[in-house]
């Protein structure tokens, strides 16, 4: 068998980040909505933690300075959405590179772990599905406060067809 590929990971970040910003500009409320998920007080916090992990995340791996958690904006879909494709943009080019490449150890800290020393692939893996998993429990958040919204972020729709009853 053979595992799934960065880029595919990567694809799937992208469809469920598309498609939460389209649900969120829709309903911008959502943003406002009360929310503990790792220490946040609102959606817009828990949107900051995933964009801003996705970013810090991209900058090590390019071996670029960190930016500043408290600097990474929330106050708008917009701005949360540019962090994400900052991170995208910083972290695709990458995802061609050669087997060592991903297997080089980085050491790094993190704002709640401390010191970290792992491979490049588990912090590309780690980011990549760090973002699906919140997403997740937004889901389940956004449904309690009664947004209906028709997004499917499994990873199987990413390629399935649905055969004709």
């Amino acid at each position: 068998m053979v595992a799934i590929t960065g880029t595919e990971l990567q694809e799937w970040v992208e469809h469920t980040s598309r498609g939460w910003k389209q649900v969120i500009t829709a309903h911008p409320e959502i943003l406002t909505f009360p929310c503990d998920i790792r220490g946040t007080n609102s959606v817009a916090q828990l949107l900051q933690h995933i964009v801003a992990a996705e970013l810090r995340y991209a900058e090590q791996l390019n071996e670029l300075p960190q930016t500043p958690y408290e600097a990474i904006p929330y106050d708008s879909v917009e701005t949360i959405y540019a962090t994400h494709d900052r991170a995208m943009q910083l972290l695709t080019p990458l995802l061609n590179r050669d087997q060592a490449f991903w297997e080089e150890v980085l050491e790094f800290k993190t704002r709640s772990a401390g010191a970290l020393r792992t491979s490049r692939r588990t912090v590309l893996v780690h980011m990549l599905t760090h973002s699906v998993r919140h997403y997740a429990q937004l889901a389940t958040l956004v449904r309690q406060h009664g947004v209906k919204h028709d997004l499917i972020a499994d990873y199987i729709f990413l390629h399935a067809e649905r055969v004709p009853a």
